[in-house]
Formats: C-alpha cells, sequence, structure tokens
C-alpha cells in the first residue's frame, strides 16, 4: 500500500523557516515525481514545488521561487521542502503527492495519485 506522510509543519514567526518532510512507505520514490501543494482556508489548492522523477528538473510556484528548496534523500525515500522567509500567507495546509511518470514534474493536482494527510504551517507572529 502506497503511503505518504508529512510532518514538519508547525507556528513560526514572519521571516522564519521550517523544513517540511515527505515520507513514503510502500513504494520507493525514486520512481516518481513529487509534488508539494497547499490549501489555505477559503482557497482553492495550489501547487507550491515538484521534483521529476529523475531529480533533474523542479518547478516552483512564482509566489515562493528564492524562498522554497525542494530536495529528496533516497536513502530516506523523504522528500523535503525547505521554507525561508516565511510570509503571513503563507499559511495552509500543505501536501505531498506523488506520481509515477517520467519528464518535467507539473504543479497540476490531477495527475497525482498518491497524497499525503497534510500538515499545518502557520505564519504568524
Amino acid at each position: 500500500q502506497l503511503q505518504l506522510v508529512e510532518s514538519g509543519g508547525g507556528l513560526v514567526q514572519p521571516g522564519g523557516s521550517l523544513r517540511l518532510s515527505c515520507a513514503a512507505s510502500g513504494f520507493t520514490l525514486d520512481y516518481y515525481a513529487i509534488g508539494w501543494f497547499r490549501q489555505a482556508p477559503g482557497k482553492e489548492r495550489e501547487g507550491v514545488s515538484c521534483l521529476s522523477r529523475s531529480g533533474g528538473s523542479t518547478n516552483y510556484a512564482n509566489s515562493v521561487k528564492g524562498r522554497f528548496t525542494i530536495s529528496r534523500d533516497s536513502a530516506k525515500n523523504t522528500v523535503y521542502l525547505q521554507m525561508n522567509s516565511l510570509k503571513p500567507e503563507d499559511s495552509a495546509i500543505y501536501y505531498c503527492a506523488a506520481k509515477r511518470m517520467f519528464g518535467t514534474c507539473l504543479l497540476l493536482q490531477g495527475p497525482y495519485d498518491s497524497w499525503g494527510q497534510g500538515t499545518q504551517v502557520t505564519v504568524s507572529s
């Protein structure tokens, strides 16, 4: 059974940092593109960042470029989202998702077929 578990969320002050983790079980992340998505109250879920299966390409939403970094640790079967210079508008539930696919990863929800349960990120003073 494929399972993704996010962790690392919490309360942080504006300008602070958090590192989210997405740990996989039941499958090897190296064969999947991984996406991070977020959903704030009253808003639609949006793509934040993704990492291709090969690890050779990434995509970032314009709102997080230069502040967030996605990476993968194959030995730990875990993908990370390092979030720096956090802003109140980054507050949301963050989800990771996986799709077995080649090529450039996508920041669209539709293609991803395995999802985690989410972790809450709150940026507030």
